[in-house]
Order: structure tokens, then sequence, then C-alpha cells
């Protein structure tokens, strides 16, 4: 595949809805853009970003991921931009007082592609880039997705989130690509 981040992967249905709940640069907005497209997504859903939109700041820093900024959605609220969405992740580093199936990225991969390929409409919700998601927000999803990185730094930058989800769910598509196709290693002479 030319480019290689052109076309959404659809094998076994539809991709993930990436919604960024309250996301405060547009620059950020744009790199999250870019690692959709890397990545094969499309659906971007902003609820109440601070920076107007449409915005020249997040154009330039999507680096031509220009189509994921243009099909963009505004939001007033994080319900009505997940309201047509069956299974919700959320993406957090800090720990709730909630109970929630709690996932890394590579197992909710493996979920998200079942899911949509039975098709149920998946969403992944990203928080602001200071303080992540808020309590509300998270109680709408089903599952929580942790990336276990070092527990004393845990930060990432939103686009950095996205984009470490986002290739696990392109690579869980692989997978299945590559099981499907592979000699057993036992089979392979030695």
């Amino acid at each position: 595949m030319p480019g290689g981040t052109d076309e959404p992967v659809s094998s076994g249905g539809g991709t993930p809805a990436v919604v960024l709940v309250e996301p405060q640069l547009a620059e950020n907005i744009g790199m999250v853009a870019r690692a959709m497209l890397n990545c094969g997504l499309d659906d971007l859903r902003l609820v109440r970003p601070r920076a107007d939109w449409p915005n020249e700041k997040a154009v330039a820093a999507a680096s031509g991921a220009d189509r994921v900024l243009e099909r963009a959605r505004l939001y007033p609220s994080t319900a009505a931009a997940t309201a047509d969405l069956n299974l919700l992740f959320a993406t957090t580093a800090r720990t709730r007082a909630m109970t929630k199936w709690t996932l890394t990225p590579r197992a909710a991969a493996s979920e998200i592609r079942r899911a949509t390929a039975a098709g149920i409409g998946v969403g992944l919700l990203f928080g602001k880039e200071a303080r992540g998601l808020g309590n509300d927000d998270v109680a709408l999803s089903q599952a929580i997705i942790a990336i276990p990185l070092n527990p004393t730094f845990s930060s990432l930058n939103l686009a950095m989130a996205v984009l470490i989800v986002g290739y696990e769910w392109r690579m869980a598509a692989n997978a299945v690509e590559t099981a499907a196709d592979a000699t057993p290693l036992a089979a392979v002479p030695g």
C-alpha cells in the first residue's frame, strides 16, 4: 500500500471513533488527526474544544491528515458524542473509585476488533491535556484502557496516547491476517 496511511483498515468491520473530550490546543487536535490516519482511523469527534473550530493551527499540525479534520464533528457533551456507540473505552492513567474492566491497549485492541467485526459501534475516549478525563466521562465507559508506562512518570501528550491505542488496534488486524496465512513453526523445515 503506497504511503501506508491513506486508507482506514476495514478488515472485519468498521473503525472505532476517537472522542477528544475538551481538547485544549488546536495543535494537539491536528497531531491526533495525524496519528489517527497513520493507524487507519478517521472518525474524530470533538467535545467542546477550547480552540475555535475549524482551526488553521490544527490543519498545520495534521501534516496532511486533512480528511480526518474535515470529517471531525463537534458535540456539546461526551454523552452526545457517544450516543450512537455501544462500547466505550476510556483512557486514563489515574486510578478511579469505579469498578471497570481495565485493559492494556493491546488487549483492548482485540476486544475492539471483535466488537467492530460484529457491527458494534466502539468509541475511544481521551481527556483534556492537563487533567485527562473526568469521572463523569469515565462513568459512561464500559472499560478503561491503561497504558502500562513508568509508574513514576506516565504523562503522555494527547496524540501519543491516541497513537499507542491506534497502533495496537491496527496491529490487531495484522495479527488476524498473519495468523490466517502463517505456517506453524513446527511445520517449517529446520
